[in-house]
């Protein structure tokens, strides 16, 4: 049987996608391909898949004894140009990190990426598209699922919620590129409803826009409740006691929490930005600023039949990427690697035999 080892310290930093979509692949992997593969998890061993989740230092240095074994693959969450608008460095260190990020993936035999728009952009730093493949993120039904209408009264309560008002979530780090100054600005012109937000500095005082952000997280308007950092089994129940996920975000890859909230059933608000429209297509609705943000909102509020086809379009988007698709797509992904380094290995069989 063949061994795949998936490597991953995104545990270190609670709160990000990251650690969430290591998780829900892990958990894909194991239930529907052990009759194929033997999983393990961060094992210190050599297997025929080495598949890295994340850029850890210590993971680059065993890249060649990987080799020696098996094949690599390496995980694709964000690039230079992400992390920009994510954390702030000091200009030295920052090039330094940004040139290992792009050095680490040109390492891997494969890359794998969560949306095909990075497949284009990871060419542009000279990776061939022929070592990347899409496979997009999954979110396990076991986890995020409409709860009866009737829980989200006593949900609000214990969230220190207002039971009536219509009730606005967003779910992501506290930084800039978030769109949280424009989440707040909505706020402030749209007074009778409240606006959630879950997440908190994943990367501390060098998160982008520290400063300015923390002086709103605490003093928020009335309407503004920042509920911080909620375990990823209790953000079911913030999901549906919310009438929309509304995510403002300039830059992302397929953040975890649409799928969460894809799942959950309620409509999903995001800014119009290119790095969607191959992943998401009409499953959401869109805005291109703060205007369009404030009258979809209110749309949402007083036309029911409106509201009720964006929950549709949101539970179209769940069916889409359904488990059994996504299992697919890792099945045979799994089978081109091994393929792979079976063709190669006779390969080395034949010439090995010549002796001049």
């Amino acid at each position: 049987m063949k061994t795949i080892n998936m490597l991953s310290k995104a545990d270190t930093v609670q709160g990000q996608g990251v650690l969430s979509a290591h998780d829900e692949q892990v958990n894909l992997v194991k239930q529907d391909l052990s009759n194929e593969y033997e999983i393990m998890e961060n094992k210190i061993k050599l297997c025929d898949i080495m598949h890295y989740h994340t850029i850890n230092f210590r993971y680059f240095l065993s890249l060649p004894f990987a080799k020696i074994k098996g094949k690599t693959v390496g995980y694709v969450h964000f690039l230079p140009e992400t992390l920009e608008k994510s954390i702030h460095l000091p200009i030295g260190i920052k090039q330094i990190f940004y040139w290992y990020v792009i050095r680490f993936y040109k390492s891997m035999d494969y890359l794998v990426t969560v949306n095909p728009y990075f497949i284009k952009r990871l060419a542009s730093y000279g990776i061939s598209s022929d070592k990347v493949t899409y496979i997009p993120n999954f979110v396990s039904s076991e986890l995020f699922y409409p709860l009866p209408v009737s829980s989200k009264s006593d949900l609000r309560k214990k969230y220190g919620l207002d039971e009536h008002k219509f009730t606005i979530l967003c779910v992501g780090q506290l930084q800039i590129r978030k769109g949280i100054i424009d989440f707040i600005k909505i706020a402030k012109k749209l007074k009778d409803v409240q606006f959630i937000w879950a997440g908190t500095f994943a990367f501390g005082k060098i998160s982008d826009g520290y400063d300015e952000i923390k002086k709103i997280v605490n003093n928020p308007p009335s309407n503004v409740k920042f509920v911080g950092l909620i375990k990823r089994e209790d953000m079911n129940e913030l999901y549906n006691l919310s009438d929309v996920m509304f995510l403002p975000s300039f830059e992302e890859l397929f953040p975890m929490t649409i799928l969460e909230s894809m799942n959950c059933g309620i409509p999903i608000l995001l800014r119009d930005i290119e790095i969607y429209e191959d992943i998401l297509f009409d499953f959401y609705l869109r805005g291109k600023n703060i205007d369009d943000f404030i009258s979809i909102i209110s749309r949402l509020r007083t036309d029911q039949e409106y509201y009720h086809n964006a929950s549709q379009l949101s539970l179209k988007g769940h069916d889409f990427y359904s488990k059994e698709h996504v299992s697919k797509m890792w099945a045979e992904f799994y089978q081109k690697v091994t393929q792979d380094q079976k063709i190669k290995r006779n390969i080395g069989k034949k010439y090995s035999i010549y002796r001049p």
